[in-house]
């Protein structure tokens, strides 16, 4: 694990840190189910973020300022999360174009949030088709 990632879970409330753990975690699972085996793990703007070469860059977060919410952010100049909406209507809460918000004690949907973290993950292979190939 990227040492500065480390140090930033671990600047979360335990509770937090646990369910940002897992999402690391499922992002990693879905990359080795995908056959993607370079996936680079950094802090950018701040957050924990992910990117393939064949793909494009998934972060999260926790914020002091809403501390029952934690978001996965995706690059909002890309057609992922209007893809999201579109096959997932009200499943997820969104933040625009950029962003899968989730409350801190709800269960996730994780069959639904591995599609999504494996279209974006895949995202420059997949960009030119409709609904991502979906």
């Amino acid at each position: 694990m990227d040492i500065h990632v480390r140090q930033k879970l671990e600047s979360y409330p335990e509770d937090v840190a646990s369910i940002l753990y897992e999402i690391r975690d499922l992002i990693f699972r879905v990359a080795e189910q995908d056959g993607i085996d370079e996936l680079e793990e950094t802090i950018k703007w701040g957050e924990p973020s992910y990117v393939s070469k064949i793909g494009s860059t998934i972060r999260f977060d926790w914020k002091a300022k809403s501390p029952d919410q934690y978001g996965i952010y995706f690059n909002c100049k890309t057609s992922l999360v209007p893809t999201f909406k579109e096959l997932y209507g009200d499943l997820f809460v969104y933040s625009g174009n950029r962003a899968l918000l989730f409350n801190v004690g709800q269960t996730v949907p994780i069959k639904e949030l591995s599609h999504c973290l494996s279209l974006s993950l895949r995202y420059k292979k997949i960009k030119h088709l409709e609904l991502l190939g979906c």
